[in-house]
Protein backbone atom coordinates (compact mmCIF):
# COMPACT_ATOMS: atom_id res chain seq x y z
CA UNK A 1 0.00 0.00 0.00
CA UNK A 2 1.61 3.61 -0.98
CA UNK A 3 1.18 6.74 0.62
CA UNK A 4 -1.44 7.97 -1.37
CA UNK A 5 -3.55 4.79 -0.96
CA UNK A 6 -2.95 5.08 2.69
CA UNK A 7 -3.90 8.81 2.95
CA UNK A 8 -6.89 7.95 1.06
CA UNK A 9 -7.97 4.90 3.17
CA UNK A 10 -7.60 7.79 6.27
CA UNK A 11 -9.54 10.80 5.29
CA UNK A 12 -11.62 9.67 2.58
CA UNK A 13 -15.65 8.59 4.47
CA UNK A 14 -15.43 6.18 1.67
CA UNK A 15 -12.16 4.46 2.63
CA UNK A 16 -12.80 0.51 3.88
CA UNK A 17 -13.28 1.60 7.87
CA UNK A 18 -11.49 -2.08 8.88
CA UNK A 19 -8.29 -0.40 7.41
CA UNK A 20 -8.39 2.68 8.52
CA UNK A 21 -8.75 1.79 12.05
CA UNK A 22 -6.25 -0.53 12.11
CA UNK A 23 -3.96 2.50 10.62
CA UNK A 24 -4.89 4.75 13.10
CA UNK A 25 -4.26 1.64 15.63
CA UNK A 26 -1.04 1.35 14.60
CA UNK A 27 0.06 4.81 13.78
CA UNK A 28 -0.96 5.59 17.93
CA UNK A 29 0.74 2.47 18.52
CA UNK A 30 4.17 3.99 16.81
CA UNK A 31 3.41 7.74 18.22
CA UNK A 32 3.78 6.08 21.78
CA UNK A 33 6.61 4.10 20.93
CA UNK A 34 8.39 7.47 20.01
CA UNK A 35 7.05 9.14 23.26
CA UNK A 36 8.35 6.22 25.46
CA UNK A 37 11.76 5.33 24.13
CA UNK A 38 12.49 9.27 22.03
CA UNK A 39 10.99 11.93 23.96
CA UNK A 40 10.74 10.66 27.49
CA UNK A 41 14.49 9.48 26.81
CA UNK A 42 15.46 12.96 26.07
CA UNK A 43 13.15 14.05 29.12
CA UNK A 44 15.47 12.17 31.24
CA UNK A 45 18.70 12.98 30.33
CA UNK A 46 17.99 16.69 30.49
CA UNK A 47 16.85 16.62 33.92
CA UNK A 48 19.03 14.60 34.83
CA UNK A 49 21.60 17.78 34.93
CA UNK A 50 19.38 19.87 37.24
CA UNK A 51 20.39 19.68 41.23
CA UNK A 52 16.75 19.29 42.57
CA UNK A 53 14.36 15.82 42.00
CA UNK A 54 10.99 17.60 41.17
CA UNK A 55 11.63 17.74 36.93
CA UNK A 56 12.34 13.98 37.36
CA UNK A 57 9.58 12.70 39.17
CA UNK A 58 7.19 14.97 36.69
CA UNK A 59 8.96 13.44 33.54
CA UNK A 60 8.19 9.94 35.51
CA UNK A 61 4.73 10.80 36.56
CA UNK A 62 3.90 11.78 33.36
CA UNK A 63 5.61 8.74 31.32
CA UNK A 64 2.82 6.51 31.00
CA UNK A 65 -0.10 9.12 31.31
CA UNK A 66 1.13 10.82 27.88
CA UNK A 67 2.04 6.96 26.86
CA UNK A 68 -1.90 5.72 27.05
CA UNK A 69 -3.30 8.30 26.39
CA UNK A 70 -2.14 8.12 22.60
CA UNK A 71 -3.27 4.22 23.11
CA UNK A 72 -6.46 5.17 24.02
CA UNK A 73 -7.13 7.97 21.16
CA UNK A 74 -6.02 5.08 19.27
CA UNK A 75 -8.34 2.21 20.34
CA UNK A 76 -10.92 5.07 20.15
CA UNK A 77 -10.14 5.93 16.29
CA UNK A 78 -10.17 1.72 16.24
CA UNK A 79 -14.13 1.32 17.55
CA UNK A 80 -15.46 4.56 16.38
CA UNK A 81 -16.44 3.66 12.70
CA UNK A 82 -17.82 0.33 13.78
CA UNK A 83 -20.24 2.48 16.15
CA UNK A 84 -21.61 5.58 14.41
CA UNK A 85 -24.96 3.11 13.71
CA UNK A 86 -24.90 2.64 17.75
CA UNK A 87 -24.90 5.63 19.74
CA UNK A 88 -25.29 3.86 23.02
CA UNK A 89 -22.25 1.71 22.37
CA UNK A 90 -20.53 4.84 21.53
CA UNK A 91 -21.22 7.04 24.18
CA UNK A 92 -20.07 3.88 26.52
CA UNK A 93 -16.88 3.39 24.82
CA UNK A 94 -16.27 6.86 24.86
CA UNK A 95 -16.70 7.14 28.35
CA UNK A 96 -14.69 4.48 29.25
CA UNK A 97 -11.47 5.32 27.52
CA UNK A 98 -11.96 8.74 28.81
CA UNK A 99 -12.21 7.56 32.28
CA UNK A 100 -9.11 5.73 32.12
CA UNK A 101 -7.31 8.87 30.56
CA UNK A 102 -8.80 11.17 33.31
CA UNK A 103 -7.52 8.55 36.18
CA UNK A 104 -4.05 8.37 34.81
CA UNK A 105 -3.78 12.12 34.63
CA UNK A 106 -5.18 12.49 38.19
CA UNK A 107 -2.94 10.04 39.45
CA UNK A 108 0.02 11.70 37.94
CA UNK A 109 -1.37 15.31 39.12
CA UNK A 110 -1.37 14.05 42.77
CA UNK A 111 2.03 12.59 42.38
CA UNK A 112 3.48 15.86 40.96
CA UNK A 113 1.51 17.83 43.85
CA UNK A 114 2.61 15.65 46.52
CA UNK A 115 6.27 15.85 45.61
CA UNK A 116 6.55 19.51 44.75
CA UNK A 117 5.30 20.12 48.86
CA UNK A 118 7.79 17.70 50.23
CA UNK A 119 10.07 19.49 47.80
CA UNK A 120 9.01 23.00 49.45
CA UNK A 121 9.11 21.83 53.04
CA UNK A 122 12.47 20.90 52.54
CA UNK A 123 13.26 24.20 51.34
CA UNK A 124 11.41 25.62 53.63
CA UNK A 125 13.65 28.54 54.25
CA UNK A 126 12.85 30.04 50.67
CA UNK A 127 9.19 30.35 51.51
CA UNK A 128 7.07 30.77 54.61
CA UNK A 129 4.06 29.43 53.61
CA UNK A 130 4.70 25.58 53.06
CA UNK A 131 6.34 24.69 56.45
CA UNK A 132 6.33 21.14 57.71
CA UNK A 133 3.26 22.09 60.10
CA UNK A 134 1.52 23.22 57.52
CA UNK A 135 2.30 20.08 55.06
CA UNK A 136 -1.00 18.26 55.91
CA UNK A 137 -3.00 21.18 55.02
CA UNK A 138 -1.89 22.19 51.78
CA UNK A 139 -1.89 18.30 51.35
CA UNK A 140 -5.52 17.90 51.69
CA UNK A 141 -6.27 20.85 49.49
CA UNK A 142 -4.45 19.76 46.91
CA UNK A 143 -5.23 16.05 47.16
CA UNK A 144 -9.17 17.66 47.09
CA UNK A 145 -8.62 19.53 44.02
CA UNK A 146 -6.76 17.02 42.03
CA UNK A 147 -9.23 14.40 42.60
CA UNK A 148 -12.87 16.94 42.49
CA UNK A 149 -11.39 17.90 39.15
CA UNK A 150 -10.89 14.30 37.76
CA UNK A 151 -14.27 13.54 38.96
CA UNK A 152 -15.88 16.69 37.24
CA UNK A 153 -14.10 15.07 34.18
CA UNK A 154 -15.04 12.03 34.29
CA UNK A 155 -18.15 12.96 34.35
CA UNK A 156 -18.01 15.25 31.47
CA UNK A 157 -16.93 12.27 29.66
CA UNK A 158 -20.05 10.31 30.36
CA UNK A 159 -22.07 13.80 28.99
CA UNK A 160 -23.59 13.65 32.73
CA UNK A 161 -24.81 17.16 33.82
CA UNK A 162 -23.21 17.99 37.40
CA UNK A 163 -25.22 21.70 37.87
CA UNK A 164 -27.72 19.83 39.05
CA UNK A 165 -26.02 17.75 41.43
CA UNK A 166 -24.29 20.91 42.32
CA UNK A 167 -27.38 22.13 43.60
CA UNK A 168 -28.32 19.22 45.52
CA UNK A 169 -24.87 19.32 46.94
CA UNK A 170 -25.64 22.82 47.99
CA UNK A 171 -28.47 22.00 50.33
CA UNK A 172 -27.29 18.85 51.49
CA UNK A 173 -24.18 21.09 52.92
CA UNK A 174 -26.07 23.00 54.51
CA UNK A 175 -27.98 20.42 56.01
CA UNK A 176 -24.91 18.21 57.23
CA UNK A 177 -23.10 21.44 58.21
CA UNK A 178 -26.02 22.43 60.76
CA UNK A 179 -26.07 18.30 62.20
CA UNK A 180 -22.54 18.32 62.36
CA UNK A 181 -21.48 22.01 63.27
CA UNK A 182 -19.22 20.34 65.96
CA UNK A 183 -17.19 18.41 63.70
CA UNK A 184 -17.11 21.25 61.55
CA UNK A 185 -15.90 23.75 64.40
CA UNK A 186 -13.14 21.04 65.13
CA UNK A 187 -12.24 20.75 61.40
CA UNK A 188 -12.11 24.25 60.97
CA UNK A 189 -9.92 24.77 64.17
CA UNK A 190 -7.49 22.02 62.77
CA UNK A 191 -6.71 23.77 59.74
CA UNK A 192 -6.01 27.17 61.50
CA UNK A 193 -3.97 25.82 64.10
CA UNK A 194 -1.97 23.62 61.41
CA UNK A 195 -2.00 27.05 59.41
CA UNK A 196 -1.08 29.37 62.27
CA UNK A 197 1.56 26.70 64.44
CA UNK A 198 1.52 27.74 68.50
CA UNK A 199 2.51 24.91 68.70
CA UNK A 200 3.86 21.65 67.15
CA UNK A 201 4.54 17.77 66.80
CA UNK A 202 7.07 17.28 70.36
CA UNK A 203 6.44 20.40 71.99
CA UNK A 204 5.82 20.72 75.80
CA UNK A 205 2.07 22.26 76.13
CA UNK A 206 0.03 23.67 79.31
CA UNK A 207 -3.64 23.99 79.29
CA UNK A 208 -6.12 26.42 81.02
CA UNK A 209 -7.52 23.44 82.36
CA UNK A 210 -4.38 22.09 84.06
CA UNK A 211 -3.68 19.12 81.35
CA UNK A 212 0.35 19.16 80.70
CA UNK A 213 2.26 16.94 78.54
CA UNK A 214 4.05 16.61 74.94
CA UNK A 215 1.85 17.23 71.63
CA UNK A 216 1.97 14.03 70.22
CA UNK A 217 -0.46 14.21 67.47
CA UNK A 218 -2.27 17.35 65.46
CA UNK A 219 -5.19 15.53 63.73
CA UNK A 220 -8.06 17.58 61.27
CA UNK A 221 -10.53 16.75 64.23
CA UNK A 222 -8.15 16.59 67.23
CA UNK A 223 -5.07 17.38 69.16
CA UNK A 224 -3.50 14.38 71.38
CA UNK A 225 -0.95 15.14 74.35
CA UNK A 226 0.81 12.77 76.59
CA UNK A 227 0.91 13.16 79.77
CA UNK A 228 3.72 12.35 82.32
CA UNK A 229 1.69 9.82 84.02
CA UNK A 230 2.03 8.21 80.53
CA UNK A 231 -1.71 9.27 80.08
CA UNK A 232 -3.25 10.34 76.32
CA UNK A 233 -5.40 13.10 76.38
CA UNK A 234 -7.80 13.94 73.59
CA UNK A 235 -8.68 17.64 73.28
CA UNK A 236 -10.80 18.62 70.06
CA UNK A 237 -9.24 21.23 67.97
CA UNK A 238 -12.22 23.64 68.95
CA UNK A 239 -10.99 23.61 72.40
CA UNK A 240 -7.26 23.79 71.38
CA UNK A 241 -8.15 26.55 69.60
CA UNK A 242 -9.99 28.57 72.54
CA UNK A 243 -7.88 27.77 75.35
CA UNK A 244 -4.96 29.68 76.43
CA UNK A 245 -1.94 27.28 75.07
CA UNK A 246 1.18 28.16 77.01
CA UNK A 247 4.12 26.01 74.88
CA UNK A 248 7.23 25.73 77.20
CA UNK A 249 9.20 24.65 73.89
CA UNK A 250 8.11 27.55 71.92
CA UNK A 251 11.42 29.16 71.93
CA UNK A 252 14.90 28.55 70.28
CA UNK A 253 15.13 25.59 72.18
CA UNK A 254 13.42 23.17 74.93
CA UNK A 255 15.57 24.95 78.09
CA UNK A 256 13.29 25.82 80.81
CA UNK A 257 14.26 27.95 83.53
CA UNK A 258 12.55 26.57 87.40
CA UNK A 259 11.99 28.77 90.46
CA UNK A 260 11.51 27.30 93.32
CA UNK A 261 10.93 29.51 96.92
CA UNK A 262 13.15 29.87 99.58
CA UNK A 263 12.81 31.75 102.66
CA UNK A 264 15.85 32.56 105.61
CA UNK A 265 15.82 33.94 108.24
CA UNK A 266 16.61 37.91 109.28
CA UNK A 267 19.80 36.66 110.90
CA UNK A 268 20.89 35.01 108.00
CA UNK A 269 23.93 35.78 106.16
CA UNK A 270 22.49 36.64 102.78
CA UNK A 271 25.85 36.51 100.73
CA UNK A 272 26.43 33.30 101.94
CA UNK A 273 23.09 32.32 101.40
CA UNK A 274 23.44 33.16 97.50
CA UNK A 275 26.44 31.29 97.48
CA UNK A 276 25.37 27.96 99.24
CA UNK A 277 22.64 28.31 96.62
CA UNK A 278 24.85 28.47 93.70
CA UNK A 279 27.45 25.69 94.74
CA UNK A 280 24.54 23.37 95.23
CA UNK A 281 23.50 23.95 92.04
CA UNK A 282 26.43 23.57 90.77
CA UNK A 283 27.39 20.10 92.42
CA UNK A 284 23.95 19.11 90.42
CA UNK A 285 24.87 19.15 86.99
CA UNK A 286 22.63 16.13 86.43
CA UNK A 287 19.96 17.96 86.77
CA UNK A 288 20.56 21.77 86.32
CA UNK A 289 22.03 23.07 82.54
CA UNK A 290 25.92 23.11 82.98
CA UNK A 291 25.66 26.61 80.51
CA UNK A 292 27.72 29.77 81.33
CA UNK A 293 25.22 31.71 79.82
CA UNK A 294 22.40 30.64 81.94
CA UNK A 295 24.14 29.81 85.24
CA UNK A 296 21.88 29.89 88.46
CA UNK A 297 20.48 32.93 89.86
CA UNK A 298 19.45 34.04 93.60
CA UNK A 299 16.98 36.78 94.11
CA UNK A 300 15.76 38.51 97.10
CA UNK A 301 12.25 39.30 96.74
CA UNK A 302 10.51 40.66 99.28
CA UNK A 303 10.60 41.28 104.13
CA UNK A 304 7.75 38.58 105.28
CA UNK A 305 6.32 38.20 108.76
CA UNK A 306 8.88 35.74 109.55
CA UNK A 307 12.26 35.78 107.00
CA UNK A 308 13.49 37.29 103.72
CA UNK A 309 11.75 35.90 101.33
CA UNK A 310 14.29 34.65 97.97
CA UNK A 311 14.22 32.47 94.91
CA UNK A 312 16.13 30.32 93.14
CA UNK A 313 16.19 29.92 89.60
CA UNK A 314 18.02 27.42 87.39
CA UNK A 315 17.68 26.37 83.87
CA UNK A 316 16.71 22.61 82.75
CA UNK A 317 16.94 21.17 79.82
CA UNK A 318 13.55 19.97 78.83
CA UNK A 319 10.23 21.02 80.76
CA UNK A 320 8.82 18.07 81.52
CA UNK A 321 11.96 17.70 84.26
CA UNK A 322 10.19 20.70 86.22
CA UNK A 323 8.36 18.25 88.87
CA UNK A 324 11.10 16.25 89.36
CA UNK A 325 13.87 18.88 89.56
CA UNK A 326 12.23 21.01 92.29
CA UNK A 327 11.72 17.87 93.68
CA UNK A 328 15.29 16.77 94.43
CA UNK A 329 16.47 20.81 94.69
CA UNK A 330 14.33 21.25 97.67
CA UNK A 331 15.45 18.46 99.83
CA UNK A 332 19.00 19.36 99.11
CA UNK A 333 18.01 22.76 100.09
CA UNK A 334 16.85 21.54 103.04
CA UNK A 335 19.91 19.26 103.78
CA UNK A 336 22.23 22.03 102.38
CA UNK A 337 21.03 24.86 105.08
CA UNK A 338 20.99 22.32 107.90
CA UNK A 339 24.81 21.64 107.37
CA UNK A 340 25.34 25.82 107.43
CA UNK A 341 23.23 26.21 110.09
CA UNK A 342 21.04 28.46 107.29
CA UNK A 343 17.94 28.83 109.53
CA UNK A 344 14.06 28.31 107.48
CA UNK A 345 12.04 30.53 109.59
CA UNK A 346 8.13 29.40 109.55
CA UNK A 347 5.44 31.25 111.43
CA UNK A 348 5.50 31.79 114.87
CA UNK A 349 2.65 33.34 117.45
CA UNK A 350 2.06 34.19 120.77
CA UNK A 351 -0.91 33.44 122.83
CA UNK A 352 -1.67 35.43 125.51
CA UNK A 353 -4.35 35.40 128.17
CA UNK A 354 -5.98 38.59 129.06
CA UNK A 355 -7.11 39.26 132.54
Amino acid sequence: MDLDTIIDTLFSPTGDPLVRGLTLLILSLVVAIVIDRGLVGIARRVVSKTRNGLDDLVVEAMHWPAVWSVLLGGGWLWIAPYTEDHPALRRVATGVLATMAVLLWTWAAARVGQAGLKLLVKHQDRTALVQPRTLPLFDIAWRTIVFGGGTYFVFLAWNIDVTGWLASAGVLGVAVGFAAKDSLANLFAGLFILADGPYKLGDYINLDDGTRGRVTEIGLRSTRILTKDDVEVVVPNSNMAESRVVNESGGPNEHSRLRVDVSVAYASDLDAVEATLIALCMDRDDLILDDPQRAPLVRFRSFSDSGIDLQLMAWIEKPEKRVVTTHHLIKAIHRRFAEEGIEIPFPQREVRQLR
